[in-house]
């Protein structure tokens, strides 16, 4: 078995978490699965692959392997289907935070699939920093300033944001008509990984930008905590107008402070810049563009 099939084959037995299920797709007998997996350890001198009676894991060498395998494998798909027409085709691993991927991305994916059917995509929802190419990951986006210059990238849109609060919070505290009247209330504060500390809250007012930061009860580092804390009225919050249209319609949250509004939000796409992106990336790319443009102009 060469290099490229016993690549193939420990991918399989990785996915399946089973040297029998691997060989049964693949067609197999166990035996060479599991003697496939065997070779590619000795070759590289490493352990790929935790064995037990019940199932089967990767190493932590295991699994940065499998990572680059699924991308070498792909690529070399990709590769082929420049020369004979196919359709993009294998594995997409996306980074993205959870309120944009619940809000945005999954609704838009029944016709991205109808237009790709032989793709998969992986939506890891995570806004830590994140080794691209070590954890095979082939694409984050990332909200605000992007700050990671190793990579390459474009923004995908400036999406407006808005202060709001629950309306059992201002049913408790009150509207603040202005920013003067602030004093007495209390946000929900998020604390920034990329700047280590709790955001304030900034308004706009004649072109003049504020920082306020309220006292904070309860501080959360995820924009989907964020959210929920606001809609139990623990606080203020400011948040993506496309997060919150829904409560606003509702009227279960109340958009506050409208005449000082915070700074819109950029939003970026970040891949590697050590080689060109592959065909499944690209096409991906040019579909999230699309789509957050939309999203920017509705905003």
């Amino acid at each position: 078995m060469d290099r490229l099939d016993a690549m193939r084959v420990f991918v399989r037995v990785v996915e399946r978490s089973s040297f029998v299920r691997a060989a049964e797709d693949l067609g197999l007998p166990a035996s060479t699965t599991s003697e496939a997996v065997k070779q590619l350890e000795r070759r590289l001198g490493v352990k790929l692959l935790e064995r037990s009676t019940r199932q089967v894991r990767t190493t932590s060498d295991g699994q940065s392997y499998y990572n680059r395998c699924v991308a070498l494998l792909t690529d070399i798909e990709d590769a082929e289907s420049a020369f004979d027409g196919r359709v993009p085709r294998g594995q997409l691993t996306v980074g993205v935070m959870g309120v944009q991927a619940r809000q945005i991305i999954v609704p838009a994916l029944p016709s991205f699939f109808a237009k790709y059917p032989e793709l998969r995509l992986h939506l890891n929802e995570d806004d830590r920093y994140v080794d691209l190419v070590r954890e095979g990951v082939d694409c984050v986006i990332r909200s605000g300033n992007p700050g990671q210059g190793d990579l390459a990238g474009n923004q995908l849109a400036n999406v407006s944001q808005v202060t709001v609060a629950s309306s059992a919070y201002i049913k408790q505290f009150g509207t603040p008509a202005g920013l003067a009247q602030l004093q007495g209330h209390k946000m929900v504060g998020f604390h920034s990984t990329a700047t280590g500390s709790v955001l304030p809250l900034e308004f706009d007012g004649d072109g003049e930008m504020k920082k306020i930061a309220l006292p904070t009860q309860l501080t959360v580092s995820g924009a989907e905590t964020l959210l929920e804390a606001a809609r139990k009225g623990l606080g203020i919050v400011q948040l993506p107008y496309y997060a919150v249209a829904s409560d606003i319609a509702s009227g279960s949250m109340v958009e506050i402070l409208s005449d000082t509004p915070p700074p819109s939000m950029s939003v970026h796409v970040l891949y590697p810049n050590t080689k060109q992106p592959s065909l499944r990336v690209r096409v991906f790319l040019q579909w999230i563009a699309d789509l957050y443009r939309a999203i920017g102009q509705e905003s």
